[in-house]
Order: C-alpha cells, then structure tokens, then sequence
C-alpha cells in the first residue's frame, strides 16, 4: 500500500505492507528516537505526535498515519533539547532510554494544559514508563520548564 504523510515537516511517500507498525515505518526513515519497548502500548518509549497529539507508535499501523502530519523528536529537537536541561538540571534523565518518548508527551501536554497540577501531568504521562527514577525529578523538571515557557511567553 502506498501513503503519504509529512514526517517531521518532509513530505514522505512510500510503499508499506498493510500490517508493518508506525514504529517500524519511522525507523525505517531513520527516526532512531522512537524505541521499542514492551510492545503492548504500556511503557511509552514508542510516543510521536501525529497531528500534534500524542500517539503510540507500536500499536498505530503505518497505513492509519497516511495524510497526517508525524513529528518524531528528530523534527523538534531544539523544543527536546531545552526541555531535556531542564530534565537533567533535576538529575531526572537517568539512562535516558525513556526520555525521548517521555519528551514528546511532555512537549504535547505543554501545548494542551497551561499550569497542570501534579495529579494532571501523573494521568497525562500515565503511560511513560521509567525503571530508574521514582518520577518526582520529573515532575519537578516539567514545573519549572512551564513555568520557564509561562515567563518566556510574556517577555
């Protein structure tokens, strides 16, 4: 089957099997920020932005991103970038296997929700999983970016 969809502001056309994953399709076009993980959409570590939303990559067929716009971290590395000081000022990055998947969630809450509270950003990022940190690196490194972005955007 032949689709069509912006990766990462590209234009891409392509042949792929009916049943090939979006994970498996971006990897191909060589977007190595996207990992896999458990392989039963629970640990994140797959999550891109499709039309601005965050979507699991591993349970997404290719064929369902035809006509839509995909932005893997390799297509909003500066945004990835700044928000991942913040993640290391907290000691929060840990390995870092996570952090891409984590990123890219972080980046579509930051465009859904002003001033979350800690309870919201937990459910928003419910499905990120980290086996080295117990979170509240993260937690703080997010607050201190919006609040960081909050001031920015009123400069």
């Amino acid at each position: 089957m032949q689709i069509k969809l912006h990766l990462n502001g590209k234009e891409v056309l392509a042949d792929v099997a009916p049943d090939m994953m979006l994970l498996d399709f971006v990897r191909e076009q060589g977007c190595y920020s996207v990992k896999r993980g458990c392989e039963t959409s629970n640990c994140g570590l797959c999550t891109v932005l499709m039309d601005n939303r965050p979507i699991l990559s591993c349970s997404t067929l290719a064929v369902q991103a035809d006509g839509h716009d995909v932005m893997t971290m390799e297509g909003c590395q500066e945004a990835a970038e700044e928000f991942g000081a913040f993640l290391a000022d907290q000691g929060a990055e840990q390995c870092g296997f996570c952090s891409p998947g984590f990123i890219m969630n972080v980046l579509a809450m930051c465009q859904e929700m002003e001033n979350p509270t800690d309870d919201e950003i937990r459910e928003y990022l419910a499905g990120n999983l980290c086996r080295c940190s117990g979170y509240q690196g993260q937690l703080r490194a997010i607050h201190n970016y919006m609040a960081y972005k909050r001031r920015e955007a009123k400069a």
